[in-house]
């Protein structure tokens, strides 16, 4: 078997049939004979999956041909097999879930990770916070980050009373792939935080532009891979 190409991707957008969509996409996923585990909600959807090259593209294509998912952004990483069994559509309450509703339309600007590198280099004062659990920042975090006590992502309003007194500090959220940082920095937001951004892309995207920087060890990946700050996988 040649190189296996891996696919992250989410959007949060209104759904309103999931049941309908779910069945839907589990026999089109099935007839393409991709792997992986895709979560739909009324809020949207979230996805890993793997393929061969023929199948991913193919995946890309027909998402993008649905008008709701045309600017869909997808995260492109090589593995040497499938890091899942089998191919797996469910419905969620949140694809998400931060332990509460928030408005996503209140979320974080994105920052890219050339302008987190500036930021860096250029000493500017800013608070960078791990959207992430403990155990994953235990093993990896950027430079200087607030690294948060919490063993699931419903515990981030925990970080919101760690981070009171910086509410007019500009504030860099940042998760693996970006989905949690959205919900984080929507939440900030809520609070009373005034200066909120997002990492565009996670961690991820960072390690595969700008690796040997300002990330500090390996990134836990939800299918049981390493990544390593230079962007090299471990299975």
């Amino acid at each position: 078997m040649g190189k296996i190409k891996i696919l992250l991707f989410y959007k949060f957008i209104d759904m309103k049939d999931t049941e309908g969509f779910r069945e839907e996409h589990q026999v089109f996923c099935n007839e393409l004979g991709i792997k992986g585990k895709i979560l739909v909600a009324s809020e949207g959807i979230n996805g890993s999956i793997s393929g061969t090259k023929e199948q991913t593209e193919k995946y890309k294509e027909e998402m993008r041909k649905k008008k709701e998912f045309s600017d869909i952004v997808f995260k492109e990483e090589e593995g040497l097999g499938h890091p899942f069994e089998k191919i797996v559509v469910r419905t969620r309450d949140y694809i998400i879930n931060i332990g509460k509703d928030v408005d996503m339309k209140n979320k974080g600007k994105y920052i890219k990770p050339s302008e987190l590198v500036k930021l860096y280099e250029s000493g500017e004062d800013f608070v960078i916070v791990d959207g992430r659990n403990n155990y994953e920042s235990d093993i990896g975090k950027f430079k200087g980050a607030i690294t948060p006590n919490i063993e699931t992502f419903r515990e981030f309003t925990k970080v919101v009373e760690q981070l009171k007194g910086f509410e007019n500090k500009k504030i860099v959220t940042y998760c693996t792939g970006g989905i949690r940082c959205e919900k984080a920095s929507a939440m900030l937001v809520e609070n009373g935080f005034n200066n909120v951004y997002q990492l565009e892309g996670g961690i991820l995207t960072f390690c595969q532009n700008f690796p040997d920087t300002f990330w500090e060890g390996s990134c836990f990946v939800f299918d049981n891979r390493l990544v390593s700050k230079v962007g090299q996988k471990s299975q």
